[in-house]
């Protein structure tokens, strides 16, 4: 028995799901525009069909700024604010990253069998995806989800968010171990510039918090590393499934509820073995504030998947690509004067090198889409 339904004929990240398999899916349905004069600044129909797609296209900037502006921002207030000590945290910081990761996966499992359950009829079939088999990307995306919350106890947001960046090269790496897939110089020049932005950035933004030394530095930078290996893993082993199973037996949705469940369940065992739940417990009755925020991060992840689906199946992987960069640029510039991050020159001129590789890069696929269509 599967974990999820066979998708019925003509049906169409990161909370389990990751974006680049839900491009390569809703692409195969049919169900992406990804022509350009289709697009809302292309658009060659009338002035009414123009303002219509003028305003959804509106909604969906608006909807993936205000959710993931707001998901970074009580992320980083979580693990990085002093909240009132208690006895069993004398230290007044959030307790568990596992029980963040945990506040978020059972959200998007909700939501995920919801529609699934409206989709297609059934949570499980005897056709799709074996459940076992979405047990080790289950396992690295929840590994990289509480590397990327316990990283925030040692480095800045910005440094974080621009690390990310990076994780084009083990990307690419499980890609040519798990898939054999190959890449072309173009990929690996621009991977190693992106590398080369991020350490600029990172070594001169005076990344580690006020009081600590090298060494809890270097904890900070294993974290963040952690979290770009299992992501890679995480992306490539979802698109063995898709590969394996075929993705008409695999939809989006019914890949989040099946590596979420899983992660639910990773999750909770590692705060009941470790004895952390009745301590988390106590501390959010103790601290509401960081209760609001595992709400509040919770819901902002699941409605931002939810404005991922929509704006890759109605614009296209270049303008959504193009929304999540300006999106990455705010959130830097918002975590930096809100949290007092210093960030000179030296740094602005890594992060210049970063954007600007990603920005050309999806300049390129512009002009590729564009080509195709002419």
């Amino acid at each position: 028995m599967s974990a999820v339904s066979t998708p019925r004929r003509g049906q169409g990240a990161n909370d389990g799901f990751k974006v680049e398999e839900g491009v390569e899916l809703l692409e195969k349905n049919g169900a992406v525009n990804t022509s350009v004069s289709d697009l809302p600044i292309f658009h060659n129909q009338g002035e009414s069909e123009m303002v219509k797609q003028g305003l959804n296209f509106a909604v969906c900037f608006v909807g993936l700024q205000i959710s993931y502006l707001t998901w970074g921002f009580c992320q980083e207030s979580l693990m990085t604010t002093v909240f009132n000590p208690t006895e069993s945290v004398p230290s007044g910081l959030f307790p568990s990253a596992a029980f963040a990761v945990f506040c978020n996966r059972v959200l998007a499992v909700t939501i995920a069998a919801f529609v699934v359950k409206k989709k297609h009829g059934s949570l499980t079939s005897t056709t799709g995806a074996p459940l076992i088999y979405f047990a080790p990307c289950a396992m690295s995306n929840t590994f990289s989800s509480w590397s990327q919350y316990n990283a925030l106890k040692y480095v800045t947001f910005p440094v974080q968010t621009l690390f990310k960046s990076s994780k084009i090269i083990p990307v690419m790496l499980m890609g040519a171990v798990l898939q054999k897939k190959t890449y072309g110089k173009r990929e690996y020049v621009d991977a190693g510039l992106i590398t080369l932005g991020v350490f600029i950035f990172s070594y001169y933004s005076k990344s580690r918090k006020i009081g600590a030394d090298d060494s809890t530095d270097a904890t900070g930078v294993c974290f963040l590393l952690i979290y770009i290996f299992c992501d890679a893993f995480t992306s490539n082993w979802q698109s063995k499934i898709y590969q394996k199973y075929g993705k008409d037996n695999v939809d989006s949705f019914q890949m989040m509820l099946g590596v979420n469940s899983f992660a639910i369940v990773f999750t909770l065992t590692g705060l009941l073995s470790s004895g952390d739940l009745p301590t988390v417990i106590e501390f959010l009755n103790a601290n509401p504030a960081a209760a609001a925020n595992c709400l509040v991060t919770s819901v902002t992840s699941a409605t931002g998947q939810l404005f991922i689906f929509k704006t890759i199946k109605d614009f296209g992987p270049v303008p959504f690509t193009l929304i999540m960069t300006i999106r990455q640029i705010l959130s830097i510039v918002i975590s930096a004067i809100i949290f007092a991050h210093p960030i000179n020159g030296k740094c602005l001129l890594g992060a210049f090198l970063v954007f600007g590789i990603v920005g050309s890069g999806i300049y390129r696929k512009y002009k590729n889409m564009k080509k195709s269509i002419s």
